[in-house]
């Protein structure tokens, strides 16, 4: 250990930390030039370790775009694979938000470093049929590519007991749960519109929780009485966040209608770990729909129809035997289609290819 990186164990799995610069609660320039330091930082600090511990296979995730030098380095050094798991395609959802214009030469500082990424990956994972297809549509070079599902433990977690419905004065309300980032790309005033519209029903509420570029926007809403049935939280530790799941009726998603890619968002994970039933808004084409809506584990519609999600969120509220069957498919679904185990299946696989 030394001051500028530390080694310890973490559930059996050796974890380098490595002292870098600000990344999170800081200004977009200084992140953006923060996080460019990565690899940087890592090679830096971390040199002489991983030069006495090479490894078979590098699995790294994006985001951040800005691990590919690293990458290339360590592949160079151990003779080793690399697997990207791709999970946002940045800075493209930037631009579709309208965030970047894509002749800025920032967002050409940006796409120079995802192609660095890209280009050190012997296979990437990839979260949906409709990503690949929006992925080769945006990038003319050859990749190998597969669909890699989004993944989360499938035991069963027991929660300890907690009270977020007697604190929050909820008892007897049927809860809309959100968990997670609270930003652009979730268009959060999509969950405003539907809480306001269903304000006048004292059976429900909706809970948020998390931080993001959006979580003032959301708090203004609420202070000027546009949904008095929304209690807007900020970020809470693992344990905390598992206890709320396991106290809530339905899970909440909503993904920015001008999204061109098709994101899974992790929280669903959580939801259905906890057998939530599923309530969620889209960008169109999104096959998202498709994989839960065809197993009856939730509703999902597209982002702007509004009049579509308010009643399937009625029908949610009216409908307790419902939530309880698509609550029950929900957990059916992670176990099938999105466990640790078919994941790691599949990345193991791309060493022997």
């Amino acid at each position: 250990t030394s001051a500028s990186f530390e080694i310890d164990t973490l559930d059996r799995i050796t974890v380098c930390r490595f002292r870098s610069k600000k990344i999170k609660n800081t200004s977009k320039l200084k992140r953006a030039i923060n996080e460019t330091l990565l690899s940087f930082f890592a090679w830096q600090r971390l040199k002489k370790y991983f030069i006495n511990h090479p490894h078979d296979l590098i699995i790294y995730y994006s985001p951040s775009i800005f691990w590919g030098p690293l990458v290339f380095r360590l592949k160079k050094l151990w003779s080793a694979s690399s697997y990207l798991v791709l999970r946002d395609f940045f800075p493209q959802w930037v631009i579709d938000n309208g965030m970047l214009s894509k002749w800025s030469p920032i967002t050409w500082y940006f796409q120079f470093f995802e192609l660095i990424n890209y280009k050190a990956a012997d296979t990437i994972g990839i979260q949906s049929p409709k990503n690949i297809e929006v992925f080769r549509h945006q990038n003319k070079a050859s990749y190998h590519l597969q669909v890699l599902y989004n993944w989360a433990s499938n035991i069963n977690y027991t929660a300890p007991s907690s009270n977020y419905r007697e604190a929050l004065d909820l008892n007897g309300k049927i809860v809309f749960f959100y968990g997670g980032n609270i930003g652009v790309a979730q268009d959060m005033m999509n969950i405003v519109r539907l809480a306001q519209r269903l304000g006048d029903d004292p059976r429900n509420h909706f809970v948020l929780v998390g931080n993001g570029d959006e979580f003032d926007l959301v708090q203004r809403a609420i202070n000027n009485g546009l949904a008095g049935n929304m209690t807007l939280l900020a970020s809470v530790s693992q344990q905390e966040y598992q206890r709320m799941l396991s106290e809530f009726d339905i899970g909440l998603f909503s993904l920015h209608a001008s999204h061109s890619a098709h994101n899974f968002p992790g929280k669903l994970m959580g939801y259905m770990l906890h057998d939530l039933p599923i309530l969620g808004s889209i960008n169109p084409g999104n096959d998202l729909r498709e994989i839960i809506m065809d197993v009856e584990a939730g509703f999902i519609s597209e982002n702007g129809k509004h009049d579509e999600l308010y009643a399937n969120a009625r029908l949610l509220i009216e409908n307790k035997p419902l939530r309880v069957k698509m609550g029950k498919n929900s957990h059916k679904l992670l176990i099938n289609t999105f466990s640790v185990n078919a994941a790691a299946s599949l990345i193991l696989q791309s060493l022997g290819r």
